[in-house]
């Protein structure tokens, strides 16, 4: 019967101890200058793919890195290793999400203020990584046409705690008679208001339009007078 109220409250100190390390790098990310984006999704949304496509086309006018995160193997990371040259992957076992103490550990080393994008690629799962602050400026989920359209009324949650959603393989959609319209209801009726961008890595749709919506994270904010007005 005890066995409930101390699993709750191990659960919570260890949230507790995430939720400060990520404010702690946070403000390292801020103070060092870089933008720092997380893309969660289910297995097989196209999450790296995607990555690739992105990377590859904002490497070019930026400094990038990126961490991977997957139960097993390092075959994520070398395919965006294609894409920029600073790239690890942390390889979590049997643990479903990556955390803020697995983030810290893999930048170690890294000059943070020579970098402009940090992208993370969080363990393929809609569940886990919900309840993780990585210390990350945005949070970005994905779901993919080959999905169901109701999956954000299924996994509320990772809606919820995410800033933007990215409904990929839209190549894919008439074939697996994908309801857009019905898949953005979903994602509104939990979110509503939220952003909503389609992409395609294989045809390049959204591709430039993502590039630039990441790039205006950067943009300088306007500077306010001490009264709060522009």
């Amino acid at each position: 019967m005890t066995a409930q109220p101390r699993l709750v409250e191990v659960r919570s100190r260890i949230l507790k101890e995430n939720d400060v390390l990520a404010r702690q790098l946070r403000e390292r990310f801020q103070q060092a200058g870089v933008c720092v984006v997380s893309f969660v999704s289910s297995p097989g949304s196209g999450k790296t793919t995607f990555l690739e496509k992105l990377m590859a086309g904002l490497s070019a006018r930026h400094r990038i890195a990126a961490l991977v995160g997957d139960l097993a193997t390092e075959n994520d990371a070398s395919r965006l290793g294609r894409a920029c040259s600073q790239v690890r992957q942390i390889t979590t076992g049997t643990i479903c999400h990556l955390d803020a103490k697995m983030i810290a550990a893999a930048i170690e080393g890294w000059r943070l203020e020579e970098l402009d994008f940090l992208f993370i690629e969080n363990v393929g799962n809609l569940v886990c990584p919900s309840s993780y602050d990585l210390g990350e400026q945005m949070r970005v989920v994905l779901l993919s046409a080959t999905e169901g359209e109701d999956k954000p009324l299924k996994y509320p949650t990772i809606f919820n705690t995410a800033d933007v959603a990215l409904i990929t393989k839209m190549d894919l959609a008439a074939a697996a008679e994908f309801n857009l319209d019905e898949a953005r209801r979903s994602i509104l009726s939990v979110r509503p208001g939220m952003r909503i961008l389609q992409v395609s890595a294989k045809t390049g749709e959204g591709i430039q339009e993502t590039e630039a919506w990441v790039e205006s994270l950067r943009a300088p904010q306007p500077k306010q007078h001490s009264d709060g007005y522009i």
